[in-house]
């Protein structure tokens, strides 16, 4: 039922992401561009999904468990550091260089499109990549956020 139910709400994702046009690059470039022509669209697809995750976080946390599986799975780690602060922002740039980020670029392969192909395969490489140096730049990163907090 676990598998069923993540493969329901990964479509249900998909099609939302399709429906609302957020699988479209100029959608994301448009809402990125405050200073021109501003697309707020964006805005209300994210608003809606705060809602909605709201209102299951609000049935799903006095269980304790998750629906269809076992334990809910939290962070542990509540701590804003330096590690999570390069990350958010390397996503960020990322995200607004290529005008997509991973859920909708995912859900544009169903379209095969040259360009989103070639996104999501340069994308799974850098994940893997960046699997591999993570000692390394963990080790560098927690440096640098040593040496800035004193």
């Amino acid at each position: 039922m676990a598998r069923f139910s993540a493969f329901f709400m990964g479509l249900v994702f998909a099609i939302g992401l399709g429906l609302s046009g957020m699988t479209l690059p100029s959608k994301v470039i448009g809402f990125l561009d405050v200073t021109g022509d501003w697309d707020p669209a964006l805005a209300f697809v994210m608003g809606g999904a705060l809602m909605v995750n709201a209102l299951a976080w609000r049935l799903t946390q006095p269980r304790g468990r998750a629906w269809f599986g076992g334990d809910l799975s939290l962070p542990r780690n509540k701590q804003v550091d330096a590690r999570l602060l390069i990350g958010a922002a390397l996503f960020g740039i990322g995200w607004g260089v290529g005008g997509i980020c991973p859920g909708p670029a995912l859900t544009s392969l169903v379209f095969l499109s040259p360009g989103m192909v070639i996104f999501v395969i340069t994308m799974t490489v850098g994940m893997f990549v960046g699997n591999l140096l993570r000692p390394a730049v963990t080790a560098a990163v927690d440096l640098v956020g040593q040496t800035i907090s004193g």
